[in-house]
């Protein structure tokens, strides 16, 4: 924008007198008519470093500006397109350079410079008469886009239409600064998005870019990278440009980069031909053959010239074209020119020599000897290689739009007006683009040509795809196309050693699975898989949830199914066990039962204390009965039997014991100090004791029952092992370690303390007492009990908990009555059955007797008599 003062600047000092003084009138073509456009193509190379212009140019350079002169006689013998109007054109050579097109541009602006010549007099004193400037209404270029940009902003200035018929820069888009350019070819950007397109559609998201330093290729990459930045989901690896002047060694550098990032296998590439063919030769140096996937832009396009050699390299690139067709009409009038018929064209001789490689005698020229000397007889197409440069329908395309577009104007201006009327002389530029911007009309190719808004064609694009393996004739080929949306024929496509199979280029590969992706900083195409653990599920692609405590996750994590519920079962070792000594302790018991209801009458039952060894042997029973209450399935009314049962048999058994050995106790420790005989020794006196003792249990036991009534829960934590597939529920009853424990405690409390009164009653003869037999029960049951502690509370970690806890607390439970049952009572039932004649009644004692005798272990008669006092007082 900066640059407007200074054009002005140079405009004004120049005139066409001045030029024309200088001898510097640029070396262009004329063609005569009542209106004029200007052209601009490149038709020499550019020039070393001092000299503006190179080599001529045969395809970019003469081929297209031959298409212009084409379409002017096409249009002006049409009677149909600007009747009674000829167009005429001046036509000038840019030589691929910016600045120098910028100074022949100046021709085109100079009849619209006013100049006061007011002072100017001939030598009779009349004022001259200066020839009117050519004046040109619109021009018809430029090539590349760093040239239209430079010409377009001179143009617009002055106003001058220009419409391109190659420059794809997006820069030229801006219709606040070029807003006199239009152009019938669409621009990077929506090549950019074909690209876009192309590469989403391949799968990858993960790419480099490679330009060349310069507008095309820099603005190329930036539409691309663009683009891809709007429609998410492509990420870039690299982004490099390549250097206008690059060092030895510069293309070796830029592949070593390109690996750095290899995942990036993509290559988007905006840039020319020569740079696209060094960075094949550099891939091909690295033993790099197949490993780059090519996305080549327009430069690129069908072009054989950039892939010669490097074949291998460019297997498998996908490359990209303007929609375009080769015009009939232009091969023929092409081919049928010859330096007799075509004096028109100032840079055909230069053209025919480059073409037939033969050398014309031309004022100021010095013979060459070494070339052969051209006849004039040459025939393009016959004696030399000719196909069409893929341009010259979008030339043709330029010059029949400013055609339309003037032929509209002269509709609404000069109707029925043969020629050129007062309102189209001169035209003006504002109102002409107008015109241009609304020309719809179908073009050289069939194709319609129109502009948006901003000056831009529509983006049609053929897709092609170079191919070596398994074709006939190895080259590009169709497939598929994109106008505003893409159409790609992944069948057609074909890959490095011939394979079908669409190769990756991404950051990262998806996840498996249960996989969550970690994102990497900064680059959201590349992602770490983490695995979700433990219990965790894949939630969303990026994090992990836990499953809710009832359930686990899925084998593969993508969801959670419900937890496997499992009970004790009867099959199981765990209930094997103590259900085979459960089963023959209740048989035991129920045998010793039958045995003291059959000889009920008999001194030893007498003497054991009918009334509490019946009680004391239903509590045993009821201990063997739980471990069946335990391993049943849990429902309410089982784990209301347990709350019951669980601590009331030892309860039952323990009082009575208790009862018992305080009984013994008290009996001596009252014999020591007088022969009155205690209180509450006689058995329903003992009966109440029990009773008492065994109400606190069912007490508490119902109280709990209040407070917290009993049901069944699945506990999930209990067999929740760090691999989830071994994760249980539990069905049990609703009691914790805690409660089973405050179950038992008041059972215990009753066992310490019958052991303390066994212990105390150790010195009774054991002639006449149970004191013993008790005590070594105790004794037992006490060491059994410690064992469970550590082992019950032990395991609370372990997977196997439930099992192990309620083994360990049957067995406990079943030993401890068996201790109990084999300690008091099997002797008894051993001597009952086996050795009657023992089963008698001794002879009777009185009580200080039997006092005396546990003291000082002497015999004296006294007057009240006991069978045996210390166990059946009546």
């Amino acid at each position: 924008r900066g640059s407007g003062p200074l054009l002005w600047v140079l405009l004004l000092g120049i005139s066409p007198v001045s030029l024309a003084q200088q001898g510097t009138q640029p070396q262009s073509i004329k063609i005569e008519g009542d209106i004029t456009l200007g052209g601009l193509f490149p038709v020499h190379s550019r020039g070393p470093a001092g000299v503006p212009c190179g080599d001529v140019k045969r395809e970019k350079g003469i081929h297209r500006l031959e298409a212009m002169l084409y379409a002017l006689d096409q249009i002006n013998s049409d009677p149909d397109l600007l009747p009674n109007i000829t167009l005429g054109a001046r036509i000038l050579d840019t030589c691929s350079r910016d600045t120098y097109a910028l100074e022949q541009s100046l021709t085109f602006v100079q009849a619209l410079i006013q100049k006061d010549n007011s002072d100017v007099r001939c030598s009779n004193g009349e004022p001259p008469i200066i020839p009117k400037p050519e004046r040109v209404v619109g021009v018809i270029g430029a090539s590349g886009s760093s040239v239209s940009i430079m010409v377009a902003n001179v143009l617009r200035l002055f106003a001058i239409p220009q419409i391109s018929y190659a420059s794809t820069a997006p820069e030229l888009s801006d219709n606040s600064r070029y807003e006199f350019f239009s152009r019938v070819v669409p621009p990077d950007s929506y090549q950019a998005q074909a690209m876009v397109d192309i590469v989403k559609a391949m799968g990858w998201n993960y790419v480099s870019t490679l330009a060349s330093e310069g507008n095309y290729g820099e603005s190329g990459v930036d539409a691309f990278l663009q683009i891809s930045r709007e429609a998410g989901g492509l990420c870039i690896a690299q982004s490099i440009k390549i250097p206008r002047e690059p060092r030895p060694g510069e293309f070796d550098k830029i592949i070593k980069r390109l690996m750095e990032t290899s995942n990036a296998r993509g290559v988007i590439i905006f840039a020319n031909e020569d740079d696209i063919k060094r960075v094949l030769q550099a891939a091909k140096k690295a033993n790099l053959t197949g490993h780059f996937l090519f996305v080549g832009s327009d430069s690129w396009g069908a072009k054989s010239s950039p892939i010669q050699d490097q074949e291998e390299v460019a297997e498998g690139a996908v490359t990209i074209l303007p929609k375009r067709a080769s015009i009939d009409g232009f091969d023929q009038y092409f081919t049928s020119r010859s330096l007799e018929n075509n004096r028109r064209n100032i840079w055909f001789a230069e053209f025919w020599e480059d073409d037939f490689k033969c050398k014309l005698t031309r004022p100021g020229i010095k013979y060459d000897p070494s070339r052969r000397k051209c006849t004039g007889d040459e025939r393009i197409s016959q004696d030399s290689q000719y196909e069409q440069e893929g341009k010259v329908q979008f030339v043709i395309d330029a010059v029949y739009a400013m055609a339309h577009a003037l032929h509209s104007m002269h509709l609404d201006l000069c109707p029925g007006y043969m020629g050129v009327c007062e309102k189209m002389d001169p035209v003006e530029g504002r109102m002409l683009l107008q015109y241009i911007r609304s020309v719809n009309f179908n073009g050289s190719a069939g194709t319609g040509v129109m502009f948006n808004e901003n000056g831009d064609a529509p983006g049609r694009y053929d897709i092609f795809q170079y191919q070596m393996s398994n074709v006939s004739n190895p080259g590009y080929k169709d497939i598929g196309q994109w106008t505003n949306h893409l159409r790609l024929n992944p069948e057609e496509m074909q890959w490095s050693g011939g394979d079908r199979r669409i190769p990756d280029s991404v950051c990262s590969f998806p996840c498996e699975p249960g996989e969550r992706k970690k994102m990497v900083k900064g680059v959201p195409c590349c992602w770490h898989c983490e695995l979700c653990d433990g219990y965790q599920y894949l939630l969303d692609e990026f994090s992990c949830d836990m499953c809710p405590f009832d359930m686990r996750p899925l084998p593969n994590r993508t969801g959670c199914r419900p937890t496997p519920i499992i009970k004790l079962e009867w099959s199981s070792p765990w209930a094997i066990i103590p259900v085979f000594l459960a089963i023959l302790g209740i048989l035991a018991t129920t045998g010793v039962i039958g045995t003291f209801v059959r000889f009920n009458d008999t001194p030893i039952v007498r003497a054991s204390g009918r009334e509490l060894s019946y009680v004391l042997l239903t509590g045993i029973f009821l201990i063997y009965l739980i471990t069946f209450l335990m391993i049943a399935e849990p429902s309410v009314a089982v784990c209301a039997f347990r709350r019951l049962l669980l601590g009331l048999g030892m309860c039952i058994s323990y009082a009575a014991m208790l009862t018992k050995t305080n009984r013994i106790y008290r009996i001596f420790e009252q014999g020591k100090k007088s022969v009155t005989p205690p209180k509450f020794i006689s058995p329903t006196s003992q009966l109440i004791i029990t009773f008492i003792l065994i109400s606190v249990q069912l007490l508490g036991v119902f109280i709990w029952f209040g407070v917290m009534p009993p049901h069944t829960i699945i506990d999930y934590e209990e067999q929740k092992p760090p691999n989830p597939e071994f994760a249980r529920g539990v069905l049990k009853c609703d009691m914790s370690d805690l409660s089973l424990m405050l179950c038992l405690s008041y059972s215990i409390v009753l066992m310490i303390t019958c052991t303390v009164y066994a212990i105390k009653s150790r010195g009774v003869p054991e002639t006449f007492n149970e004191a013993k037999p008790i005590g070594f029960t105790m004794y037992t049951t006490c060491i059994i009990w410690l064992a469970f502690v550590p082992i019950f509370f032990g395991t609370a970690q372990s997977t196997e908990k439930m099992f192990i806890q309620t083994t360990t607390l049957t067995v406990s439970m079943s030993l401890s009555a068996t201790v109990s049952l084999g300690m008091l009572y099997i002797p008894k039932v051993y001597v009952i059955i086996f050795h009657p004649e023992q089963n008698v009644q001794k002879r009777k004692r009185s009580f200080k007797a039997v006092v005396q005798a546990a003291t000082v272990k002497t015999e004296i008669s006294h007057g009240h008599k006991y069978s045996d006092p210390l166990l059946s007082i009546e």
